[in-house]
């Protein structure tokens, strides 16, 4: 074969291998078979949408207000006392968010399901039966959100809307990265429920916050807990020895009693107050608004508000 014939055979099919790369993984492609758009979710699904959708329903309230920044229209919602925008009041319930009544969303009509990764996987089988393409996205972290607005933005054809949100929300955060002092802070995160302790790592989203202020999570390397990979188990012991300079605590319940609980226990138990942050006063409540549910586009509100606890001196006016 002569050299110009090989190297023409050559760069065909480097060209064909690239655009094959350039198919695979999670971003949304232009639709194909004449679909409106083709994606794969965070389950390895791919989807594909006939059409731009335009009726939505989200199955968790942490997708409502990054929907709503690109110009989604959202038929339906979960049941929530927190976490509902204001703008999404008025949207159809459709039920508790672990207990979605499924035939209030078939009856709604969506075009397109929402669905929260690890909880509502359930229903697609039965979404699907009925001809509803459903979108399984995780998001905890401040990457899954940023990746979340992207997507979302596409789905509604809002890239630009997309693009600037998250801009703005990186550059919040940068503004208090910028201000964070030269001494890493070692710091544990704990879970508290009526119930239990657990300590959450960096997957969680008080772990992707605290990463974000280049903290060291001492919890970091722990053997996560069966079916959740974001936390561990808790042992007093352990928390001793690693001895952070500071400890957060998320919760879930009435904070109050939660914190009463905690305070009762650490009374009773000497070795909390071996605990230089616990004696000290360097044990913190975090705000449930912006904690136990992914905060979405206010991540850099979460942000500020740990590291105005940390460095109260430094954030003193952060919002």
């Amino acid at each position: 074969m002569d050299r110009p014939k090989f190297l023409y055979i050559l760069y065909t099919v480097l060209f064909i291998v690239g655009l094959l790369f350039a198919g695979c993984g999670n971003s949304p492609q232009a639709g194909v078979d004449g679909a409106y758009l083709t994606l794969t979710d965070d389950n390895g699904r791919q989807v594909s949408l006939a059409k731009k959708p335009d009726r939505i329903v989200a199955l968790s309230a942490s997708f409502l207000e990054p929907l709503q920044a690109v110009g989604a229209n959202v038929v339906g919602r979960p049941s929530s006392q927190t976490a509902v925008p204001e703008a999404a009041r008025t949207i159809e319930e459709v039920g508790a968010v672990y207990q979605i009544n499924i035939e209030k969303v078939v009856a709604l009509q969506p075009d397109l399901v929402i669905a929260y990764k690890g909880m509502n996987d359930k229903f697609v089988p039965i979404l699907e039966s009925n001809h509803i393409p459903v979108l399984v996205v995780d998001m905890k972290t401040y990457d899954d959100v940023k990746e979340k607005i992207r997507l979302f933005a596409e789905l509604t054809g809002e890239k630009k809307k997309g693009a600037d949100l998250v801009k703005s929300m990186d550059d919040k955060i940068a503004a208090i990265q910028s201000k964070l002092p030269a001494a890493v802070k070692r710091i544990a995160i704990l879970h508290s429920t009526a119930q239990s302790l657990t300590v959450q790592l960096d997957g969680s989203i008080a772990g992707s916050v605290a990463k974000m202020l280049g903290f060291e999570n001492v919890a970091a390397a722990s053997q996560p807990l069966e079916g959740n990979p974001n936390a561990a188990p808790y042992s007093l012991e352990t928390l001793v020895k690693q001895n952070p300079d500071i400890i957060f605590v998320t919760s879930m319940g009435d904070v109050e009693t939660i914190k009463q609980s905690m305070q009762q226990n650490m009374a009773a138990n000497p070795a909390w107050q071996t605990l230089p942050a616990a004696a000290g006063g360097q044990l913190y409540f975090l705000p449930q608004s912006l904690f136990l549910l992914n905060p979405g586009i206010h991540y850099p509100e979460a942000v500020a508000s740990m590291a105005k606890l940390a460095y109260p001196g430094v954030f003193d006016d952060a919002e």
